[in-house]
């Protein structure tokens, strides 16, 4: 997507951190906005903050988790500006628990969010966008942890390795459609945002998070800690995402020092791909 100028850009979890950034960076191309957050006091006050005309602005409070509020988004974001040219999947929420104390409602609350939000904001805006037949964009927000595993964090990294393998489906699919709707997945590593206090807004539906055991308690703090020390700042990720969007470019990764990682990992993938197994032992003859 080359030409952001006067289209209409869609944005979860646009209260704060990435989403918010991606909002400022889209409205100083000249976009129009369609922002979307659990959190609808932080919204407003994101809304605030932009200073963006009132015309040119809607503000809709949604969970992304559930089906029928993204249908709802969908809705006003057609209602309001009749099309949407940039769709951005970024709802996500972070979790660090060892994988075996995760409970079934830390995993639904996860997977609802960074993982469901992202397959429902497809069904919903996608056929819309392929219908208007222009050039059109989606963005999904997976993380370093669509691409490494990083212990303590096994809720996070499922949804965030479904989220790069559902973007890499889209992009075939739409590739063998010859549609002009590009896709890119963003996978940066962790970014001074809020992400590690998601708890604060885990609706009640899914209960209270128990607890970290002593087990489990490092591997929260080292979240922590590594999230308030990263070194891109949100507004560094966005910018470099709407650069590598406006090239085409597929998987965006903004932090060069988890290419080592990845390539480990990958290699060991190519490696047990390549390795061929001995050939099964004849059967002994049964003749007498």
């Amino acid at each position: 997507m080359q030409e952001f100028s006067e289209r209409v850009a869609v944005i979860t979890g646009a209260a704060g951190g990435i989403g918010l950034a991606l909002a400022r960076q889209a409205l100083a191309r000249g976009m129009r906005l369609v922002l979307s957050d659990l959190d609808a006091a932080a919204l407003e006050g994101a809304g605030r903050a932009l200073g963006a005309d009132a015309a040119r602005l809607l503000l809709h409070p949604a969970d992304v988790s559930r089906d029928a509020e993204v249908a709802a988004l969908a809705q006003a974001a057609f209602a309001r500006f009749g099309a949407v040219h940039l769709l951005c999947n970024n709802a996500g929420v972070g979790f660090s628990r060892l994988a075996a104390e995760h409970s079934a409602a830390d995993w639904e609350w996860v997977i609802g969010v960074n993982l469901f939000g992202v397959a429902h904001g497809i069904r919903h805006f996608l056929p819309r966008m392929q219908a208007a037949g222009q050039p059109a964009h989606v963005l999904n927000t997976a993380s370093a942890a669509g691409l490494v595993s990083t212990p303590g964090l096994a809720a996070y990294n499922a949804s965030k390795q479904g989220v790069v393998a559902l973007s890499e489906t889209l992009r075939a699919e739409l590739a063998a459609q010859r549609s002009p709707i590009g896709v890119s997945v963003l996978c940066p590593a962790w970014v001074p945002t809020a992400i590690h206090a998601s708890s604060r807004v885990r609706p009640g539906r899914f209960g209270a998070a128990e607890p970290a055991s002593a087990a489990s308690a490092p591997y929260e703090q080292n979240m922590e800690h590594a999230v308030l020390a990263g070194r891109l700042s949100a507004d560094d990720v966005a910018r470099i995402a709407f650069e590598a969007m406006a090239r085409g470019q597929f998987y965006i990764v903004p932090h060069a020092r988890i290419g080592q990682a990845v390539q480990e990992r990958f290699a060991e993938i190519a490696a047990a791909a390549a390795f061929t197994p001995p050939s099964p032992a004849t059967p002994p003859s049964c003749k007498p």
